[in-house]
């Protein structure tokens, strides 16, 4: 195991594998909390100065859990800016600031005061399953109607992401925030998502099998928009039923939902619907059969 070396930043502590230097930080203000657990290479901070809060993205420190080089994690936080700006929407997170450091690259968001649904570094399974703590446990104890809501903006998400022409690489419960107290979902960490024409160059892909299609494990499938209707169909049955156990006696919601849930997740995937727009147009007729009163 690799050694590590405690970093404080104003009242916050966490590790790195070598020292670093964060004096442009405090630029931005006090730091108040820190993400330092993810495998991407970046660690992320939430800054608060003059009584306004934001969440910074950092990439080119040595993080415990990345095996890659920092500077292929400084390339692909830069990349991101484009991915940012081109799919800007109610239901993403909002890009404020993007600039260069002597070590590294930051990304500044808009504050949203939303819990990660895959906080795996507090709630590693099972305890994401079962603690009364964990946001995704809490989450699947909402009454079905706010679930659906939070379905259906990332739904929105994803169509005006198609009509940008791009794919959805990477997305799963960790790229979920939700607001327990407003009842309001965002989605963060796109920064893998790719414009078409994408094709598949690895054979596993980046993101959570639990959300990904067969093509994402494929060297040289095409990755498209039935790709994304698998994507969005798996993140129904994580948030309304039992994830990877996609039976019905796991299923939440009503029947017509399941239907269309089903057959977004099929194998086959010339039988899936043809796109996003085609599968919300599906989940929303479906939504006024099985509940027509709200």
């Amino acid at each position: 195991m690799n050694s590590s070396l405690e970093i404080t930043l104003d009242s916050v502590s966490f590790r790195l594998l070598e020292k670093h230097d964060f004096e442009w930080i405090h630029s931005l203000g006090e730091v108040f909390c820190v993400f330092d657990q993810q495998d991407s290479g970046n660690i992320s901070f939430g800054i608060e100065k003059n009584g306004s809060r934001k969440f910074v993205k950092y990439a080119g420190a040595k993080t415990l859990e990345y095996k890659g080089h920092p500077e292929d994690a400084v390339a692909r936080l830069k990349d991101s800016v484009k991915i940012y700006n081109n799919l800007s929407h109610p239901h993403l997170v909002n890009l404020l600031d993007s600039f260069e450091v002597e070590k590294g690259y930051v990304l500044v968001f808009e504050w949203f005061n939303g819990e990660c649904l895959h906080s795996h570094w507090s709630f590693p399974p099972p305890k994401k399953y079962n603690h009364p703590a964990s946001p995704f446990y809490r989450f699947k104890q909402l009454p079905i109607e706010f679930r659906l809501k939070s379905l259906t903006s990332m739904f929105e998400f994803h169509v005006h992401m198609e009509k940008k022409n791009y794919v959805a690489v990477d997305f799963y419960d960790g790229s979920i925030l939700y607001d327990f107290e407003n009842n309001s979902t965002k989605i963060c960490d796109i920064d893998l998502y790719m414009e078409k024409p994408f094709i598949n160059r690895m054979g596993r892909l980046w993101g959570s099998s639990r959300f990904m299609s067969p093509e994402e494990f494929t060297l040289g499938a095409p990755i498209d928009e039935r790709t994304n209707v698998f994507n969005m169909g798996a993140t129904a049955f994580a948030l309304l039923g039992g994830e990877l156990n996609r039976s019905f006696f796991k299923w939440d919601a009503g029947n017509e939902l399941y239907k269309v849930a089903n057959r977004a997740i099929e194998e086959d995937r010339n039988t899936r619907y043809a796109n996003v727009a085609e599968f919300l147009l599906a989940w929303n007729s479906a939504i006024l059969k099985d509940y027509p009163k709200l």
